[in-house]
């Protein structure tokens, strides 16, 4: 058989590359040492009860392993419109964001994968802020559309005034992700504001991954994450991109969510009945519990998240080794090593089988090498947050 070069030309997954590492550790004789794993991010608690337990029933039910309809279970698309309506205060119904404006998916990365085929035909452009999510890339390079990066201000925020140049006749959307992955960097509501703008003129998609909007800086408590969901107009313009892996701590149950105009939505849905048919009915009930039942749970995991950031600040605030945190936010720490001299993926590779320390290189996340590391704060609480300095600490020099 012929593969199709398109695809072969792509990159393997970072992630997967990474734990790859772990297999090498193990030959090393390095395996019964305590692994600082610090790679993904993954909740490190589980689903709240209210979940398990009706996650339970619908296991139970003779029903509960049943098709769902392609666009969603009815009352969680209700209950993510809802959500959207009240931390937004935004809408153009009585209601607000409508059901109709939500199609569930199969995670977040399915989300973006299916509104960027949906929006781009092979030669066209997207433009990407720096350091982009690496999935995003690859999904766009597999299907021959052409990412256009656009470098960050020095405070990693992305600045409309700078991408307008970068708009061609080709470009077909404007991908921005807020908080960052991997940066954590949010973006401010502003700045979210005039990109809308921006779009609207050169009538482009705006495409917002929100997929860590629920940790964003405590300051931020009791504000909307943008102002788009209240101009009347925000269907023409707007993609919002959700994910409830990290809010709901149920990653493994594959559950996410386009939230965008009827005309998108239906295309949406055509490429979803071919690759998924419907995103799976457990991950659908699981979400539908914690969104509807388990909201003091929710805001208890938020403040704990904040925590082992805070941990995580802590530990590096004294650049331990010369390791030296550019920037903090969200679920994730953006760290710039100190060797100018060494590829960061031999880097990586020495912490892991040296320092017994996971993290993923920020080559994965940019086009270029720039001594970036990603490190996740998920499983980061205080003893592991000195155990992390004391190891970097040994890795510098």
């Amino acid at each position: 058989m012929r593969l199709d070069p398109t695809t072969a030309a792509g990159i393997d997954s970072p992630i997967g590359a990474a734990q790859a590492l772990l297999a090498l550790r193990d030959d090393a004789g390095r395996a019964g040492r305590p692994l600082l794993d610090l790679s993904q991010a993954a909740p490190p608690y589980p689903p709240a009860p209210e979940v398990v337990e009706h996650v339970v029933e619908v296991a139970r039910d003779p029903d509960g392993a049943g098709y769902t309809p392609v666009p969603g279970l009815p009352p969680l698309r209700r209950a993510i419109a809802d959500e959207l309506s009240r931390e937004y205060a935004g809408g153009v119904t009585p209601d607000g964001v409508t059901p109709e404006d939500v199609v569930v998916t199969a995670g977040c990365n399915q989300a973006f994968g299916v509104v960027a085929s949906a929006l781009a035909d092979p030669g066209d452009e997207m433009i990407m802020p720096l350091p982009y999510y690496f999935n995003h890339d690859m999904w766009l390079r597999m299907h021959d559309v052409r990412p256009v990066y656009l470098e960050p201000d020095a405070g990693l925020v992305s600045r409309a005034a700078d991408a307008e140049a970068l708009i061609t006749p080709r470009t077909r959307a404007i991908v921005l992700i807020t908080p960052g992955n991997p940066t954590g960097v949010t973006i401010p509501p502003a700045e979210i504001a005039e990109f809308a703008a921006l779009a609207r003129r050169h009538d482009l998609a705006l495409v917002v991954d929100e997929t860590y909007r629920s940790f964003r800086d405590a300051g931020t408590a009791g504000t909307p994450p943008h102002p788009l969901f209240a101009d009347p107009n925000w269907r023409d313009t707007l993609v919002s991109l959700h994910s409830f892996a990290k809010d709901l701590a149920i990653p493994g149950y594959r559950v996410g969510a386009v939230v965008g105009a009827p005309a998108l939505t239906r295309e949406v849905l055509k490429l979803m009945d071919c690759v998924a048919i419907c995103a799976p009915r457990i991950g659908q009930e699981a979400a539908w519990a914690g969104l509807t039942r388990a909201g003091d749970w929710r805001a208890e995991r938020v403040a704990e998240i904040a925590q082992r950031r805070a941990h995580l600040g802590a530990a590096l605030a004294t650049r331990p080794g010369g390791f030296e945190a550019v920037a903090l936010g969200g679920f994730f720490a953006w760290v710039r090593h100190p060797f100018d001299d060494r590829p960061t993926g031999d880097v990586v590779r020495d912490l892991v089988l040296t320092h017994d320390t996971l993290v993923i290189p920020g080559t994965a996340f940019l086009p270029d090498d720039r001594r970036m590391l990603r490190v996740s704060v998920g499983r980061v609480d205080a003893g592991a947050a000195d155990l992390l300095a004391t190891r970097l600490a040994a890795a510098g020099r």
